[in-house]
C-alpha cells in the first residue's frame, strides 16, 4: 500500500538496520577486548560460571604460594635438626672415645671441652634458628600445632603437630649435655662418659623423630602443589572456554553484520524514495 503517513518499508529497514549495528557493536566489543563475555547481558548465567572459576583459581593461586611458603619453613627447621644431628653424633664419637680406658684425664679434659662447645652450639640451633624473623624450633612454630591453609575454601586445611615430640627432644637433649642450657664445664666426659653415650642415643632418637614429622609433611605439602596446579590449570581452561571469543566465528560475524548494515542502509535509501510515487499519483 502506498501511503504518505505509514512507510513500511522504512520502517522495517530502520529496525532491521538497529538490530544489525547492536550486533556489530557487540562484535567489535568482543574483538577489541578479547571476551565473549564483556557485561551480564552478554551471558548472565555464563558470567556467574566464569566469575566462581576466577575466585577460585584465584584462591588456589594463593594457596600455592602457602604450600611453596611453608615448604620452605619445614625444610629450613629440618636442616636445622640435621645439623643437630651431626653435632649429637660428633659428641657420641667423644663419649665413647672417653668412655674407652685408654683415654688419661687430660684426654677427657679435652674431649670435655669439644663437648661442652658443642653443647652451647646445639642451645643456639635449637633456640635461634628462624624463618622470616619467627622462632621454628624450641617455642617457636614448630613446637605448636601448625595449620596450612592448602585451599581456596575454608575447609582446606592442613594440621601438623609436632609439639609433644619436640618436647620429648629437648628433654633428651638437655639431658645428655647440661651446656644445652647454660654456660658452664661439664662432667659427661670426665666422669659418667659410658652413661653419656645411652643419653646422646636417645636424643638422636628425638630428633630423627622431629625430622621425620617434618619430612612427612612437606612431602605432603609438595603432593598439595601437585593437585593444586593441576586444578588450576583445568579451571583457568575452563574459565577461558567461557569467557574468550573465538576470533575465526567472531570477525566473520562482524564482516557479515558490516555487510547488512550497509545493505540496510541501502534499502533504507530506496525505502524513502517510494514517497515520490504517491507525488507522481497526483500530477
Amino acid at each position: 500500500m502506498l501511503s504518505l503517513h505509514t512507510n513500511n518499508a522504512a520502517l522495517s529497514a530502520q529496525n532491521s538496520i538497529s538490530r544489525t549495528q547492536s550486533s556489530l557493536s557487540t562484535s567489535m566489543t568482543r574483538l577489541s577486548t578479547g571476551y565473549r563475555i564483556n557485561s551480564a547481558m552478554d551471558d548472565a548465567a555464563g558470567l556467574q560460571i566464569a566469575s566462581r572459576l576466577k575466585a577460585q583459581t584465584s584462591g588456589m593461586s594463593v594457596a600455592m604460594r602457602n604450600t611453596q611458603n611453608s615448604t620452605s619453613m619445614l625444610q629450613t627447621a629440618e636442616g636445622a635438626l640435621d645439623e643437630v644431628g651431626n653435632m649429637l653424633v660428633r659428641m657420641k664419637d667423644l663419649a665413647t672415645q672417653s668412655a674407652d680406658a685408654s683415654s688419661t684425664a687430660d684426654d677427657k679434659k679435652a674431649m670435655q671441652a669439644e663437648y661442652d662447645a658443642l653443647g652451647l652450639e646445639l642451645g643456639n640451633v635449637l633456640k635461634n634458628t628462624t624463618f622470616g624473623g619467627t622462632k621454628l624450633l624450641v617455642a617457636g612454630t614448630v613446637a605448636s600445632s601448625m595449620t596450612f591453609q592448602i585451599g581456596a575454601s575454608s575447609s582446606e586445611t592442613m594440621a601438623v603437630n609436632l609439639g609433644t615430640d619436640m618436647t620429648s627432644m629437648v628433654t633428651d637433649v638437655t639431658s645428655a649435655t647440661v651446656n644445652y642450657a647454660s654456660a658452664a664445664t661439664g662432667t659427661e666426659l670426665t666422669s659418667t662418659a659410658n652413661a653419656s653415650i645411652a643419653k646422646l642415643d636417645t636424643a638422636l632418637a628425638s630428633v630423627n623423630k622431629v625430622r621425620s614429622g617434618l619430612g612427612a609433611a612437606a612431602n605432603r605439602l609438595e603432593h598439595v602443589y601437585n593437585n593444586l596446579s593441576n586444578i588450576s590449570t583445568n579451571s583457568k581452561a575452563a574459565t577461558g572456554l567461557i569467557m574468550d571469543v573465538d576470533f575465526a566465528s567472531e570477525s566473520a560475524n562482524m564482516t557479515s553484520n558490516q555487510m547488512l548494515l550497509q545493505a540496510g542502509t541501502a534499502m533504507l535509501k530506496q525505502s524513502n524514495s517510494m514517497s515520490s510515487m504517491v507525488m507522481s499519483l497526483l500530477q
